[in-house]
């Protein structure tokens, strides 16, 4: 199995990246794949919501702004299943996580008209993550926006859900939830 680990902290070396190690190292015990994506490493720019909201991401899938985007939006039609590890910020995923999720959830929000076609995440698994420093605020409101955003890439409707793993690390749990991420990982790799 593919599964992409993306992750979205400007820390290399913080508790983000070890949650991502932790996945990577699950997924290859499970004779899996890791393709990792670490989104502030990329030029990712903001949605301009152009054509008041709705250009060509509508009409066709892609959009107009010309950075590393498109490329991960594409990555991910190829891979099997996703682990999303993202920083607490302000109670909610951090701001490159934001930017990325905002386009692609544009560039996939006509599927939801066009009962066609699936988009690049509907039906294939996926584990949430939220890293949250300190003393752990915020957590549990950031994986709901998470959930909420997966809702959205599928269609709106939870049929198409496939929820593998929703976890909240703290620097008080840290040592035995990197060991729930890995083993998280390793079954989604396994297909379990």
């Amino acid at each position: 199995m593919k599964i992409m680990v993306i992750t979205s902290s400007p820390n290399k070396e913080g508790l983000t990246e070890s949650c991502g190690e932790a996945a990577k190292k699950g997924i290859e015990k499970g004779n899996g794949e890791a393709i990792m994506v670490r989104l502030n490493d990329l030029n990712i720019l903001k949605c301009e919501a152009c054509e008041q909201g709705w250009g060509i991401c509508l009409k066709g899938n892609k959009c107009i702004l010309e950075d590393d985007f498109e490329k991960v939006h594409e990555a991910m039609g190829e891979v099997d299943g996703f682990v999303v590890i993202t920083p607490v910020y302000f109670h909610d995923m951090s701001e490159s996580a934001k930017m990325f999720f905002d386009r692609l959830r544009r560039c996939e929000a006509n599927l939801h008209f066009n009962r066609e076609k699936v988009n690049i995440t509907e039906k294939k698994p996926f584990i949430c993550v939220a890293a949250a420093g300190g003393g752990g605020s915020g957590t549990l409101s950031c994986l709901t926006n998470m959930e909420r955003l997966f809702f959205h890439l599928n269609k709106i409707d939870y049929s198409n859900l496939k929820k593998f793993d929703y976890i909240g690390v703290t620097q008080r749990n840290k040592e035995y939830m990197l060991d729930a991420i890995e083993a998280s990982a390793f079954k989604m790799a396994k297909g379990e």
